[in-house]
């Protein structure tokens, strides 16, 4: 049996932020999105992209953010790509990375982009508020359905699905106007006619 985030050395600190959605089915809301049973869901109900706003009182120090999706029961419901944004309200966002997922069923923990500090230690993301936006779901899906959200502190549990950040060349330019270090921009891929 797989442990749920919030437990072993995370902490999870959503409880302290203020949730909002852009939109949502009657019935399936912030509510459904964080009581810790995965047979619940988050369904938005309107156009892309669907939002789920978290604003925190304090600047927090986030390390994780773990989703839970099930692309087995929910298909063309399920996200294929996601943003997240930072900032200090909702007016100032900026976009410091996009995931793009495959078929995800179980937790998926999405790690923005975050440079070494110095001695090598890592550094953690530091804001009030964060934004994740759906972009896009499988099979073109119009709504969406999200069925847990953790926002975790420290490291969450290591048997989830961990989902390493593919930086593309926009993420390294907004990280270069951020001031932020990123990885060397990944080489272009060469596609021969067989493959």
């Amino acid at each position: 049996m797989s442990k749920s985030p919030g437990s072993l050395e995370q902490r999870e600190v959503g409880q302290m932020a203020v949730w909002s959605l852009s939109t949502a089915k009657p019935g399936n809301g912030v509510e459904q999105l964080r009581d810790d049973n995965i047979d619940t869901y988050w369904q938005s109900d309107g156009p892309q992209p669907h939002l789920i706003n978290i604003q925190f009182h304090k600047k927090m120090r986030i390390h994780e953010i773990v989703i839970y999706t099930d692309f087995k029961l929910d298909e063309s419901y399920t996200p294929s790509k996601i943003s997240i944004r930072i900032g200090s309200t909702f007016h100032d966002l900026q976009e410091i990375h996009v995931e793009e997922l495959n078929e995800p069923s179980g937790w998926v923990t999405i790690l923005p982009p975050r440079p070494e500090g110095e001695g090598g230690v890592e550094n953690v993301l530091r804001t009030h508020f964060i934004q994740v936006a759906i972009l896009a779901n499988h099979q073109n899906g119009r709504d969406t359905h999200i069925r847990q959200i953790k926002i975790c502190e420290s490291l969450c549990p290591t048997e989830h699905t961990r989902i390493t950040p593919t930086l593309t060349r926009a993420s390294h330019r907004r990280a270069a106007r951020l001031g932020r270090h990123a990885p060397p921009e990944p080489r272009p891929a060469h596609v021969s006619a067989g493959v």
